[in-house]
């Protein structure tokens, strides 16, 4: 059960890198093919895509001042001498 689990973990880790486009496309190819023979897995895919353009679709990033922007700069510059 508990090799179940980790499967399951690490496979949300790859859909996650695949959707972050984070893998080779050696990497790719074998997830797709990974999902592709596992519907349970495929839908997982499809559920996390659906989940991450649902957030983008109703998020919105509130714009940040230059000021306050020049600020963050100031202090990181300052913190590091």
């Amino acid at each position: 059960m508990q090799n179940q689990g980790n499967n399951h973990k690490a496979l949300m880790a790859k859909v996650n890198m695949y959707l972050d486009n984070e893998l080779s496309k050696t990497e790719e190819r074998a997830l797709l093919q990974e999902l592709k023979q596992n519907p349970v897995y495929f839908d997982l895919l499809n559920k996390e895509k659906t989940f991450r353009e649902f957030l983008k679709s109703r998020l919105q990033r509130r714009q940040v001042s230059p000021s306050l922007i020049q600020s963050i700069k100031d202090k990181i510059k300052s913190n590091s001498l």
